[in-house]
This record gives C-alpha cells, sequence and structure tokens, in this order.
C-alpha cells in the first residue's frame, strides 16, 4: 500500500529514521541503562520492538499502561513512574503476574501502596519541577515504607524543567542543582535504583542509573531544538481540502495533534492556526499545494499526539510495511 493512500488524518512512523534514533540510544544507554517511557508512545508493539533490541525494563505514567505490558508479556520490570492514591487500580497491579514498583513521595502514597499490596517502591524526590517529597524528607519516607511492608528499590526524581531547554550550558547547570538533591535523598534512602532523566538529558545526567527517555523514539518539533542525536520520525499525514486567498487547509487539527507545546509544523509553510478538524497553513513562495495533495504536518508535542490515534502506520519510503496498535492509551 502506498504511504498516499492512507485514510487521513493518519499517524505516520518514518520507520528508517524510527530504527536509527533507537540504535543512537541503544549504543549510549544499552540495556537497563535504558528504561523507555511508555507514555510518549502508547505502544506495546513498540515496547517489544525496544525489548528485543535489549530494553526489557520500562516506565509508565498510568496504571492502565503498567497492565498493558504485563498483558503484552513485558513484565520484567515496569516502574509506574508517578504516584496514586487510587487504592483499586494499586491492587490491580499488585496482582499482576509481573514485578511492579512504584514511585511514592508522601505517607499518603505509602499508605496506599502498602494497603493494595504493592511490594516494592521508589522514593519520588522533588528534583525542581512538579511530583516528589524534598530530598530532606526522603529518608524518613524510606524509613516508614521499610516499617510498612514495602521493599525501597532506591530513589527517582525527573528532571522535568531542565530536558527541553534549547541551551545545552543551561541545561547542564539547571541539571547539576537538580541532581545534586537527588543525590542528597539518595544518600539517606539507600537502595540500588537512581531513576531519572529524559530525552533531553540522556547524555549529560551521570547520577542517574537508568534514564527514563521515551520522546527520542519518535522525536517532535519541540525536541529538535535541542543539540541531540535524534530524528523527526513522527507526523500526521492530511489531506489538503482546501486553496484559495494565499492559504491552504489540510483535514488534522486539534483532534489529532497535541497543541500544548504550540502549534505543528509544515514544511515550507507557515502554520496560520489549528481549529478542531482543520490546520491552516500559508505555503511559503515555491510552493503551490492543490487540493487533494498530502502534507506532513510534525507535532509540537508527541506524547498527546500518540494518544489521539488508535496505531502508528510504518512507512519505509513510500510503502506502509506495517502497523502498530496503540494500545496502552487512556488511564
Amino acid at each position: 500500500m502506498s504511504a498516499h493512500d492512507l485514510p487521513t488524518p493518519a499517524l505516520v512512523i518514518d520507520l528508517p529514521a524510527y530504527g536509527r534514533n533507537v540504535s543512537t540510544m541503544s549504543e549510549a544507554l544499552p540495556g537497563p541503562r535504558l528504561r523507555p517511557h511508555v507514555k510518549a508512545f502508547k505502544s506495546t508493539a513498540m515496547a517489544r520492538d525496544l525489548a528485543d533490541r535489549g530494553h526489557r525494563t520500562f516506565c509508565a505514567a498510568t496504571s492502565h499502561e503498567i497492565e498493558g505490558m504485563a498483558s503484552a508479556g513485558l513484565r520484567e520490570d515496569l516502574l509506574l513512574a508517578n504516584e496514586s492514591v487510587d487504592r483499586e487500580r494499586l491492587a490491580r497491579l499488585a496482582a499482576l503476574d509481573a514485578r511492579v514498583t512504584v514511585a511514592v513521595d508522601s505517607e499518603e502514597t505509602i499508605a496506599a501502596a502498602a494497603e493494595a499490596g504493592i511490594r516494592e517502591v521508589l522514593i519520588d524526590v522533588l528534583v525542581g519541577f512538579r511530583c516528589g517529597c524534598e530530598p530532606e524528607e526522603a529518608g524518613r519516607l524510606a524509613d516508614l515504607a521499610r516499617s510498612s511492608g514495602l521493599e525501597v528499590r532506591g530513589t527517582m526524581g525527573y528532571e522535568a524543567h531542565v530536558v527541553l531547554n534549547p541551551d545545552r550550558s543551561e541545561r547542564e547547570r539547571l541539571l547539576k542543582e537538580a541532581m545534586d538533591r537527588l543525590e542528597r535523598a539518595h544518600a539517606d534512602v539507600g537502595g540500588d535504583v537512581i531513576s531519572g532523566g529524559g530525552t533531553g538529558t540522556y547524555d549529560l545526567n551521570r547520577t542517574c542509573n537508568e534514564i527514563q527517555a521515551g520522546s527520542f523514539t519518535l522525536m517532535d518539533t519541540e525536541y529538535a531544538k535541542l543539540d541531540i542525536p535524534f530524528e523527526l520520525a513522527l507526523y500526521v499525514q492530511a489531506t489538503v481540502i482546501s486553496v484559495a486567498g494565499g492559504t491552504a487547509v489540510c483535514d488534522a487539527g486539534l483532534k489529532s495533534l497535541g497543541m500544548d507545546h504550540g502549534d505543528p509544523t509544515i514544511d515550507d509553510a507557515d502554520v496560520f492556526y489549528c481549529s478542531d478538524e482543520h490546520v491552516v497553513f500559508v505555503p511559503r513562495e515555491g510552493w503551490s499545494p492543490q487540493v487533494g495533495d498530502t502534507v506532513r504536518v510534525w507535532p509540537a508535542h508527541v506524547d498527546p499526539t500518540v494518544a489521539k490515534h488508535e496505531r502508528f502506520h510504518l512507512v519505509d519510503g513510500d510503502e506502509v510495511v506495517d502497523t502498530w496498535e496503540i494500545d496502552l492509551r487512556h488511564w
């Protein structure tokens, strides 16, 4: 099947670019040094491909992702890298035939994990943004978790405020501040695992012994601004449905693109605005799109874009060579 025959909007993976991205990351972080974050791609088919390449430990953002991975047989070492006080969902994770570790950062999340039957946890440390306990609280929480019957494998701290900073020297500075906090906490907590990091800091983070990167697989235009060796491998293929007055309209839009990081990009065009089912763009000089043409719409944020689609179409050149279900969506 030709890629141009796909019904649009279609979520497309450039298979050679994806393969190069994974090979580059695997060389830098072989085996368990990389704990791929499935929230970026939400597909057990892609997770299985990563496992075949030697990356058999995974982290996830939702209990549904953990359950789906276990059901697919990818159960060797799964980390819910997010706090939860939902005892019913946690109990389902505890009952899985899988090694499941859960992030905790408070007395409440520790109690929920223990009461649900979770066996292993990481103490999540606030390293500058979002979830986590203060470093000074980490040791006390680790003691509480152990006294509650939980095994504390170590710590985690995700430098979310650092990974997209386009200035490498500033990324390094902010990362050092963040990892200083994590190292202080880990000294009090102990354990074999120091988990964190992401695509934007994968080659800078030398504190964490496993890196929770996921976006490197497919990339987006925000990460493409960084000096990292990964290619844009994901786009929404759309069809031009209207051309008038110097603008053109294609059939993508808010319902097929994650917009929290801004407008998508179309090569050789300026995106004017996006509505529910449309991207309105202005072609640059030298290009005159016609109704019926297909265009590649590059998303600014991969994770929420993927969550809006049911499947990936894998393309090599102009040929669709495979389809992967996006089976880990929802909560």
